[in-house]
């Protein structure tokens, strides 16, 4: 499998689930995930977007599966979760349609790239 490494550092933030989220902030972003609950609002974007009062955890780096990803596929997720766990990599997955994206901490970055490419995966810079 082939990662691609975003250059932002992103932050994950816990909202109030009724909080309202000014989308124009979020323009020049590339990428960034925003999920409704009952119990809270999740934002997860490059640390220079501030959606709010809420909790938030910077200092994370993105590692997004390349390419396409087949709804039916088993396992893809289960796999790379057992590299990194076997690594103690802690991770935070956002998906979508297409594909998946793994955020790891930054200081356990260089530890997740060594893992990944010793269980024959591929990382570059996207």
């Amino acid at each position: 499998m082939k990662f691609l490494l975003r250059p932002e550092s992103f932050c994950i933030h816990r909202l109030a689930p009724d909080a309202r989220l000014d989308l124009d902030a979020f323009a020049g972003a590339a990428w960034y995930s925003i999920t409704r609950t009952e119990d809270e609002l999740s934002v997860v974007a490059p640390e220079v977007i501030d959606p709010g009062p809420g909790e938030r955890k910077p200092g994370w780096s993105c590692l997004q599966v390349a390419g396409t990803l087949d709804l039916a596929l088993v396992g893809v997720l289960a796999g790379i979760a057992r590299v990194l766990a076997e690594a103690k990599v802690s991770l935070f997955v956002v998906s979508t349609y297409h594909t998946d994206c793994i955020l790891v901490r930054q200081g356990d970055l260089e530890r997740a790239v060594t893992a990944l490419r010793a269980a024959g995966h591929t990382v570059t810079a996207a």
